[in-house]
C-alpha cells in the first residue's frame, strides 16, 4: 500500500475574513472530493484572512496512479479558478507505510 500526499498553499486575495476564506475552501473542498475521491482537509494557516494550507491524501498500490491523481487535481484547482483564489504552491509525497 502507497499513501501519496499533497500539500497546496492558497491565497485568497479578496478574503475579508474568515467567513470569506471558509466560503472558497469550502467550496473547493466539495468539488475536488466529488470529482475526485480524495480526502482533503485545510492543515495549516488556519486563522489567516487570505492563506489557506490544504492537505491532499489518495491510497493506491501504485506510484503512477497516486502521481496522476494528484497532478489532475492540481489542473483543476488551476483550471476550477474564476479569480477567487491564486494556487501558490504545491508538494507531492508518496509513503510506503512499515509492513507489519
Amino acid at each position: 500500500m502507497l499513501i501519496g500526499t499533497c500539500e497546496i498553499t492558497i491565497h485568497i486575495p479578496y478574503s475579508q475574513s474568515l467567513k470569506d476564506k471558509r466560503r472558497v475552501i469550502k467550496m473547493l473542498k466539495d468539488k475536488i472530493h466529488h470529482r475526485f475521491n480524495v480526502s482533503i482537509a485545510e492543515v495549516g494557516k488556519n486563522e489567516s484572512w487570505q492563506i489557506a494550507e490544504l492537505g491532499i491524501v489518495t491510497v493506491s498500490n501504485d506510484s503512477k496512479h497516486i502521481d496522476q491523481s494528484l497532478n489532475a487535481v492540481i489542473r483543476f484547482i488551476q483550471e476550477q479558478n474564476h479569480g477567487d483564489y491564486i494556487l501558490q504552491g504545491h508538494q507531492f509525497k508518496i509513503i510506503s507505510p512499515p509492513c507489519e
